[in-house]
């Protein structure tokens, strides 16, 4: 964990110091000076005496007693400097900028691990190594730029990469971010995410400690650690934002079913951070987007004003904002939306989007956010945009947006786009404390994932109806391989899954007696090839005796054949539900559509087992074909609450099944609250 010679040092020694400013040892201790380090600085380096007007030590061995030393130094020299250091100028903060370890060559990771040793020996923490340092409201300890404004209630961050720290920093800053602590832990050679996670967990307070993170991170090594310490930050109060890095179809395995071939390790990611709480970025600006949302009161409802004087972007807005799922109600005709108009210029719109014309001023727009604010009770929160034709200032009407921002208890997004026409007066706004949001797109995308995003799973498992010893008594009595039909029905029973009633058949008398048994129209598939479809293993709409025997003979020809399974057809909306078991995270989770369009499209979500009912609620709500589901154009649709309960048992299930690798169910068929499995595929590996 982080120590207070790391956050509040009181001595640096910068080790390879240089007057040379473009180089790391000197832009760092230029940097250290220009943000003003209270504390006292020291440099390194054996050729020059004095390095920018501070007095130079030729070795460290010279130093007096260090707090943080910051190493710049060739990484064949770094374990011998950490190792003096650490042991006799009790040292216990590094920060190691140097690159050439791990990520080079078998060398460098030995130098990695010799370092790692020694500083665990003292109880001290090592930031890097290959990393651009750390920034604290005590120190700049970077050797990049820019530096960005501090404050105790803006931003921590961490990132797995020093460039893409600048590269985030440089995105947040012209809006208006603010950050509290940056720390890039580039090869996490003892400090990692996770860990930092860990300090601002175990040391958060709600009055003193950043409100928000944001985390760039590019290997998770202990998804356990990771899902623990932001879902107790969150639980807390703190809202996370994070980019998961280097997850793509392409590190998905191999594998026979469906679920394996599409769970890869960025379905994984997904689900961790989908049960952590955290709201998922893909970009640099999509991810400073969310984390300036963050700094604004929580939107409470669903509900947007939006107020504009250029149709344009109102129309972009309100299509991004309704298509994730928030809405732009239109005002009630009352007696205060009259009045409200008469206060604006001949022409204006009070419907919603509220638009008050090119020509509308400070005046004007102030009473429509009172409107908004007091009198439209089904106004959630506001989204105002003002830009600049460039024909004069409108400092006045920033002004009143930045006073109502900070009085109104409805949030109000601004979005002032005319960055460069108006930069002054942007400027203006900025330095009042306020986010800007340049792009309502950006804005209305990033509001709706916020909103979408769960709160942090509870750690309770749903176990009615989940028979627990069953289960492990199924899963004992198999082989290694694909579970026959049998002992799945005799698993899905276990767990309350409703499916189709069934029979595996071996001669063709059986075949017409199960029929009349299980009535018709049947569904025949064969019993042996994995996949069905493709062999032309499946008959659909056996109506009598005849075309059972039919069928029968045809389906036993089929290589791979060793019997015939006997199924009572169901119907209505083809669903998916998988799971595919993935090293440290344990089972993902998926759900979508069934059939061919889970091969098709691969809209399907992922989940983290075992799954929370507003876990599962998201997983579906987040599925493109979400309307299907809902029931669309007449077409009767599919009992979410009934669907999200499958997700749920069968989540459980997979808790006290670990031997379970990958399991199909697909399809599964849905109309109203009647869902049953018709078709699935489980894979044991002991």
């Amino acid at each position: 964990m982080l120590n207070k010679q790391l956050l509040s040092p009181k001595s640096i020694a910068v080790i390879g110091a240089s007057n040379d400013v473009s180089k790391p040892g000197g832009k760092i201790l230029l940097n250290l000076q220009e943000h003003k380090y209270k504390g006292k600085l020291y440099a390194v380096n054996p050729r020059d005496p004095e390095i920018q007007g501070i007095k130079t030590f030729a070795k460290v061995d010279e130093l007096p007693m260090i707090d943080l030393a910051i190493l710049a130094i060739p990484a064949k020299l770094c374990p011998q400097t950490v190792e003096i250091l650490a042991h006799t100028k009790k040292t216990k903060a590094f920060i190691v900028i140097s690159a050439g370890f791990s990520e080079e060559s078998e060398q460098g990771a030995e130098w990695e691990r010799q370092m790692v040793e020694t500083v665990k020996s003292v109880g001290g923490v090592l930031i890097g190594p290959n990393c651009i340092g750390a920034l604290t409201p005590e120190y700049a300890g970077v050797f990049t730029s820019p530096i960005p404004k501090f404050d105790p209630k803006g931003c921590d961050f961490v990132s797995g990469s020093g460039a893409t720290a600048v590269f985030i920093m440089e995105s947040g800053i012209p809006k208006g971010l603010h950050f509290a602590n940056v720390f890039s832990v580039g090869n996490s050679a003892q400090i990692g995410v996770e860990e930092v996670l860990e300090y601002w967990d175990k040391t958060y307070d709600p009055e003193t400690s950043a409100p928000v993170k944001m985390l760039y991170v590019e290997s998770i090594h202990n998804p356990d650690k990771f899902l623990w310490h932001a879902s107790s930050l969150i639980r807390k109060g703190c809202k996370i934002a994070g980019i998961k890095a280097g997850s793509s179809e392409a590190g998905s395995r191999a594998a026979s079913s469906h679920t394996g071939a599409m769970t890869s390790s960025d379905s994984a990611v997904e689900a961790l951070f989908r049960k952590a709480g955290i709201v998922r970025c893909y970009g640099r600006e999509e991810l400073t987007t969310v984390a300036s949302i963050f700094m604004f009161e929580e939107l409470k409802g669903k509900n947007m004003a939006i107020i504009t004087h250029a149709g344009g972007p109102a129309v972009m807005l309100t299509d991004a904002l309704e298509d994730g799922g928030l809405r732009i109600p239109r005002l009630p005709d009352t007696k205060v939306k009259a009045a409200l108009k008469d206060k604006l210029f001949p022409g204006s719109s009070v419907e919603n989007p509220i638009d008050f014309l090119a020509t509308g001023n400070a005046e004007q727009l102030g009473a429509i956010i009172d409107a908004c604010e007091n009198d439209f009770d089904d106004i959630d929160g506001m989204a105002v945009i003002f830009g600049s034709p460039g024909l004069q200032p409108v400092t006045d009407v920033y002004k009143v947006l930045s006073d109502k921002m900070k009085t109104c208890k409805k949030p109000i997004y601004p979005i002032l786009p005319s960055v460069i026409n108006v930069q002054k007066d942007v400027a203006y706004f900025i330095s009042s404390g306020n986010v800007n949001f340049p792009d309502e797109v950006l804005l209305g995308r990033a509001l709706t994932k916020v909103y979408r995003t769960p709160k942090p799973s509870d750690e309770n498992i749903y176990l009615e109806g989940v028979d627990v010893a069953e289960i492990r008594r199924v899963v004992e009595s198999c082989e290694n391989g694909y579970m026959p039909p049998e002992k799945i029905h005799a698993l899905l029973k276990a767990a309350s899954i409703p499916f189709a009633q069934e029979r595996v058949v071996q001669s063709v008398d059986e075949a017409a007696e199960a029929a009349k048994e299980l009535g018709f129209p049947l569904v025949m598939k064969v019993v042996g090839p994995v996949h069905k479809t493709e062999v032309g293993g499946v008959s659909l709409n056996i109506r009598d005796e005849d075309m059972v025997r039919k069928e029968f003979a045809r389906l036993m020809k089929i290589k791979g054949t060793t019997a015939v399974l006997m199924a009572e057809q169901a119907e209505g909306i083809e669903l998916f539900i998988g799971a595919s078991y993935q090293d440290k995270f344990g089972h993902v989770m998926l759900c979508g559509m069934g059939g061919i369009f889970v091969e098709v499209f691969k809209d399907v979500t992922s989940g983290l087992a075992p799954l929370t009912f507003p876990e599962a609620h998201s997983m579906i709500r987040n599925l493109k074909a979400y309307k299907i589901i809902n029931g669309y154009r007449g077409m009767e649709g599919v009992d979410k609450d009934k669907f999200a309960e499958i997700i749920v048992r069968l989540s459980s299930m997979l808790r006290f099944a670990v031997e379970i690798k990958e399991m199909d169910l697909n399809p599964l068929l849905g109309k109203g609250d009647r869902i049953l499995a018709v078709d699935a595929r489980i894979r044991i590996e002991k």
